[in-house]
């Protein structure tokens, strides 16, 4: 069994509903600001005595859910197809054909591809060997990962570590989607703190246009650089205000999902949250929003953050 997947499931055992799955953080904004603000609950959902019950899968109770909103715009037919496609391997080959030719989005769609796959694609036996390791020892929540580290294991199944698909060739890809007009993949540099260009202008420029752009796959790739990272420094214009704490992470990736982002319970995003970083619903059948208002964002602070989800949105606050 992987060092890796060990300190999983002490974590496991500790936490249970809210995981934190030693990873190393790949290309995407990783799941830091739901971790650390899910965490403090997780500690009270621990039965008197702080043992858990490490023998069955204890029954789960079902969270409230938040009422199902339609995104303001649909997806984009090649987002649509990274989410739903079985075979990533496959899609990923016509994607590649594509960004040869210098198509923008295929480019950076091909780099979510890869950092989807990337842990898998590096060791896929040992992968699932950690996976069936983890789902005989019938940990509180260790179901939802399994769950989630399966559906990564049957996309993925046709990439191997001879693709190479590292932190390192992800960058550089991303790189150059950017430098093709990639909106998403100049903001997912900057949250990787690898912007093309390092002055404060241009960080306040990209922000602006990320914001007008009203592109979900653009917000979601610049959240992680909106949160504690931004600390201290200029958003510029409207984006000041979402800018250098965790909720401001958090409002970022809310408003990518109302703009109409894949943020289902089986999307890429609460897959990747969940397989990667260890940060599961409880609920199979919950959402992003649902789970960020459940567990992540403390009764007080929900409001404060659907403000911030309006304010990037441009819609108007829900009687």
């Amino acid at each position: 069994m992987s060092v890796r997947l060990l300190s999983g499931l002490a974590v496991l055992a500790l936490l249970g509903g809210a995981l934190v799955y030693a990873h190393r953080r790949q290309a995407e904004p990783g799941p830091v600001a739901v971790a650390d603000v899910a965490q403090p609950a997780a500690a009270d959902a621990l039965p008197r005595g702080g043992m858990a019950d490490r023998t069955r899968e204890p029954e789960i109770r079902t969270a409230p859910r938040r009422p199902a909103r339609a995104p303001l715009r649909p997806p984009s037919p090649l987002s649509q197809q990274f989410e739903q496609t079985p075979d990533l391997y496959s899609f990923a080959q016509s994607l590649r054909l594509r960004a040869d030719a210098g198509e923008p989005e295929a480019m950076w769609l091909l780099t979510r591809v890869y950092d989807y796959c990337a842990n898998y694609s590096n060791a896929p036996v040992d992968y699932r060997n950690d996976t069936r390791t983890l789902e005989s020892m019938k940990l509180r929540g260790a179901s939802a990962m399994t769950a989630a580290r399966n559906r990564v294991s049957d996309r993925c199944a046709r990439f191997a570590p001879e693709d190479g698909l590292g932190y390192a060739m992800i960058m550089v890809k991303r790189a150059e989607a950017a430098q093709a007009g990639s909106l998403p993949a100049e903001a997912s540099l900057l949250s990787a703190g690898k912007p093309l260009d390092k002055t404060e202008d241009y960080r306040r420029n990209l922000t602006e246009r990320v914001l007008r752009s009203k592109d979900p796959e653009a917000f979601m790739a610049l959240s992680g650089g909106m949160g504690i990272a931004a600390g201290g420094r200029s958003a510029g214009g409207g984006a000041q205000r979402v800018s250098g704490t965790q909720f401001s992470e958090l409002a970022w990736q809310l408003a990518a999902c109302r703009l109409g982002q894949d943020c289902g319970p089986e999307g890429s995003l609460m897959t990747s949250y969940c397989a990667n970083g260890g940060i599961c619903s409880q609920d199979p059948q919950q959402d992003f929003a649902s789970f960020v208002y459940d567990a992540a964002i403390p009764r007080q602070g929900a409001e404060v953050v659907q403000e911030m989800v309006y304010s990037l949105t441009g819609e108007e606050r829900m009687k």
